[in-house]
């Protein structure tokens, strides 16, 4: 469905993965080829791979909702919820098109043929295309040849995960953007206290706010080890 407002194809996309809440760590090189994409001045296609956790579904989905404030339609879309071919059709006709776990549908015949005319679609349309998974095109389980050498059309980068010092500067922006203030020794606490992961903090996070508001308490160490210990 078209967002009215930013004519985005969410198909999942969540509203608070911006750029501006977008935290690059080492990967400031793979931020800076997204943002050129929709600034209509990027490469016509981009490839992202890394493991869980390195950003690339907010990669990709700040990139449709940039788009979208632009007044352009973009397409998010994760191809591990998508249940038919049949979902690519037509995508060409957008401003962008950002495909999320491509992974989830190597090797079955179907989808490799339908993502195959995509690629071919949207490079003829001049229509800009990322592409994310856990692994580079070559260690991909593809049958179709055509479609191996597609996926490398442009350049494949790899996505590294935030260190500590990354991963609390997300915490803050998420907190800030929450009106919420979180002191230092709370972070130091949830990451003493919690999976290292930034979707085990960000939920940590969540979890201190819903009981900031229900208790009517400020955000405090006592309030952390009551709600995360």
């Amino acid at each position: 469905m078209i967002n009215a407002v930013q004519s985005v194809f969410d198909f999942g996309a969540q509203p608070q993965h911006t750029f501006e809440q977008l935290v690059p760590g080492a990967n400031a090189v793979a931020l800076g080829l997204v943002m050129r994409v929709t600034e209509g001045v990027g490469e016509p296609q981009l490839y992202f791979w890394g493991a869980p956790g390195t950003g690339k579904t907010h990669l990709l989905q700040a990139a449709c909702q940039r788009m979208g404030s632009h007044g352009l339609p973009a397409a998010y879309l994760s191809l591990a919820e998508a249940l038919h071919p049949g979902v690519l059709d037509g995508l060409e006709q957008l401003g962008l098109v950002a495909l999320d776990d491509i992974q989830a549908v190597m090797g079955q015949g179907g989808w490799e043929i339908a993502l195959f005319d995509l690629i071919n679609r949207l490079r003829e349309q001049q229509v800009p295309l990322l592409l994310a998974a856990d692994a580079p095109p070559a260690m991909l389980a593809v049958n179709l040849a055509d479609l191996a050498s597609r996926l490398s059309w442009g350049p494949v980068l790899r996505l590294e995960a935030l260190d500590d010092a990354g991963k609390r500067e997300v915490l803050r922006a998420h907190a800030q953007e929450r009106g919420m203030e979180l002191p230092d020794e709370v972070i130091h606490f949830m990451f003493a206290h919690l999976p290292r992961g930034l979707p085990s903090l960000l939920a940590g996070l969540e979890q201190l706010d819903r009981a900031s508001m229900e208790r009517q308490r400020r955000i405090t160490l006592p309030l952390a080890r009551e709600v995360l210990s």
